[in-house]
């Protein structure tokens, strides 16, 4: 999931992104509401974390604008306003959720798995297709046995066999966030740039080929033809047929 944080304390904007970008996900940053919907011209993020107390106009202005435009971006405010009328007020002005300063940084990871599975396909944090399990809150990919194909024994390890006697697969960072865009789509075709856009942030250097680097070294663990390629379009993980 890529997202644009609008808040002007760079301290507490830098922390936030860190700890976001630790768990997977893809912060844009920027401190001023006009910026804001500036970068919100482009469909490029997945979902909006706004303060209120901007410095060039009030983040409610900022809600108000990106709903006039038809925008159904979700957008949880993170501000220090924290009475019953100010978040009444900003859940009237169209915001998915509100959240009063300071905030566990859990609690956050619960509201944006929330609105990950809003947005994607799957109805809760385990995300399984045919024999692969992605759990999305521990970072954790399963692979279950079976039998007639030993392939899916390359990189993984007894040791970390779930209750259920799938194996987890281990994956770096990137390879999980693409299998993660995958399976949260399923059914869906995701094209390279979608996928790009879940990887890197502004100022990010991007290689020529890495989603098609990222994928193949996927294709090495998981079953065959579990990832597809629609040529000239994107990839793909279908649900299973039967």
């Amino acid at each position: 999931m890529r997202i644009l944080l609008v808040e002007d304390d760079q301290g507490l904007a830098e922390a936030l992104q860190q700890s976001l970008e630790r768990e997977g996900f893809v912060v844009d940053h920027v401190s001023r509401g006009k910026q804001a919907l500036i970068a919100l011209a482009a469909p490029s993020h997945d979902m909006v974390m706004l303060d209120l107390g901007l410095p060039d106009m009030d983040g409610l202005m900022v809600l108000k604008e990106i709903r006039s435009q038809k925008n159904d971006l979700p957008v949880i405010i993170l501000t220090a306003r924290d009475t019953i009328d100010s978040k009444v007020q900003g859940l009237d002005y169209g915001a998915d959720d509100y959240l009063a300063k300071p905030f566990n940084m859990q609690e956050l990871l619960a509201r944006l798995r929330v609105i990950e599975r809003r947005l994607g396909t799957s109805s809760s944090s385990m995300i399984t297709v045919d024999r692969v399990s992605l759990d999305t809150k521990g970072h954790k990919v399963f692979l279950a046995p079976c039998a007639s194909d030993n392939a899916e024994q390359h990189n993984a390890s007894e040791d970390n066999a779930s209750e259920d006697n799938a194996i987890e697969v281990h994956f770096s960072k990137k390879e999980f966030m693409v299998l993660k865009a995958l399976m949260e789509n399923a059914g869906r075709i995701q094209s390279r740039e979608q996928i790009e856009s879940k990887l890197y942030h502004w100022g990010e250097e991007v290689l020529s080929n890495a989603v098609e680097v990222h994928i193949h070294k996927l294709r090495k663990s998981l079953p065959t033809k579990f990832i597809q390629n629609v040529r000239g379009v994107g990839y793909i993980i279908n649900h299973p047929k039967g």
